[in-house]
C-alpha cells in the first residue's frame, strides 16, 4: 500500500505517478500479469525518498525548537 498519491508533498514523484497510472488503465489483465511492478517499485521508491525528506526537515525543525524551549527554561531558571 501507499499513501495518496496526488498530494503537495509528492509533487517530485509526479512523472512516476502518472507512468502508474497509465500502466492501470492498460487493463485488469496487464496489472495481474505483473506489468505494473516495475513501475509500482518506482513509485514505491520515490515516495520513500521524499518522505525521507521530509522527515528529515521536520526533525531539524524539532530539535531547533526544542533548543529554544531548552534555553526558555534556563533563562527562566536563573531569574528564579
Amino acid at each position: 500500500m501507499h499513501p495518496h498519491l496526488h498530494t503537495k508533498d509528492n509533487i517530485a514523484c509526479e512523472d512516476v505517478m502518472n507512468a502508474l497510472e497509465e500502466c492501470h488503465a492498460r487493463g485488469f489483465l496487464w496489472m495481474s500479469m505483473g506489468m505494473c511492478n516495475d513501475a509500482k517499485h518506482k513509485v514505491t521508491l520515490c515516495l520513500r525518498a521524499e518522505r525521507l525528506k521530509r522527515t528529515a526537515t521536520n526533525r531539524n525543525t524539532a530539535k531547533t525548537n526544542r533548543e529554544k524551549i531548552k534555553k526558555a527554561w534556563a533563562e527562566i531558571d536563573e531569574n528564579s
